[in-house]
């Protein structure tokens, strides 16, 4: 593509101090005549590539116009690679490609390995660990439609199972907590939307288009409001489950009952997700107080007892 091979010899331009014509044709896979028509193309955009002659001749950007690779410290280099690996291993496509490869271009030599090791003192694996759908297929499906503004129709399993056939106008994806989100104008609602991706089936793109409107971004912060609704409830829990409860809670919330169990203040909200919570502890956690959620847990754990009776 002629605006990737653009980009390219800019960022060559500026690592270099002058490469010839034919090395550029050479590595471009074009000919000549193509990479002087390219270094016109360049100058019109505003900036300012010569040509010298003879030997040793060749292409380079203006001495004044160069950009100082120092004004990138070793941090930024190396954050701005870490961030982009990280993102790369979820997201493919040429553009994140591009990104490194011209972040790279900033790395002077004798920095390079200084760059790699602190680059690579942090790891960002998104991916599961075990057993979760494959979403790559419908990130590039949406990535598709939010760049050309097209509707996208799917199928979407809300709360409590109901299931409905959504068209949305997509508008940002969402990364939070491991899982990916869209945001979305839903035409069955009017209304904004953030539908989780592992939530959908039979995601396509439409050929219809939309006009952009004025964008709502998610509220994904919901510290505040998860203040007033939580509450302490009192478990106890054996210690071969407290790696998984303290998923949930911190070290100060534990405090030791005997050799082998712990007393826990936990947070709770009474809704199925936090019942299920406790359930998932098994027969490692018991529920003391209040009182009402301790009873409504025996009702649950009778319920479930009752289907394999």
């Amino acid at each position: 593509m002629k605006v990737d091979r653009l980009v390219s010899i800019i960022m060559i331009l500026l690592e270099k101090e002058r490469i010839g014509a034919q090395a550029l044709a050479e590595m471009f896979e074009v000919s000549p005549r193509t990479i002087y028509r390219d270094i016109d193309t360049i100058n019109m955009a505003g900036i300012p590539v010569r040509s010298t002659s003879g030997v040793g001749g060749g292409f380079e950007i203006m001495r004044n116009y160069k950009i100082d690779k120092k004004v990138f410290s070793t941090a930024d280099l190396s954050a701005l690679l870490m961030g982009l690996s990280g993102l790369s291993n979820i997201v493919r496509g040429d553009e994140l490609v591009g990104a490194l490869a011209k972040i790279k271009s900033f790395i002077p030599a004798d920095r390079a390995r200084d760059i790699e090791l602190k680059a690579n003192q942090i790891c960002i694996d998104y991916s599961p660990w075990m057993g979760s759908r494959n979403m790559q297929p419908y990130l590039e499906l949406i990535k598709t439609a939010m760049q050309e503004s097209r509707l996208l129709t799917f199928a979407y399993i809300a709360h409590h199972g109901n299931q409905t056939v959504r068209t949305a106008e997509p508008y940002q994806l969402v990364l939070k907590n491991s899982q990916w989100y869209l945001q979305g104008y839903c035409h069955k609602r009017n209304d904004f939307r953030l539908f989780r991706l592992s939530r959908m089936s039979n995601l396509y793109v439409q050929e219809e288009t939309f006009t952009p409107r004025e964008y709502q971004k998610p509220i994904l912060d919901f510290a505040g409001t998860l203040e007033t609704l939580q509450t302490k409830i009192k478990i106890r829990i054996h210690r071969s489950v407290m790696d998984r409860v303290l998923d949930f809670c911190a070290f100060e919330d534990f405090s030791p009952d005997g050799d082998e169990h712990y007393l826990v203040n936990f947070p709770f909200i009474e809704n199925d997700y936090h019942y299920d919570i406790l359930l998932g502890f098994g027969n490692q956690c018991e529920c003391l107080a209040p009182p009402h959620i301790r009873e409504k847990m025996k009702r649950k754990i009778k319920e479930i007892a009752a289907l394999y009776a």
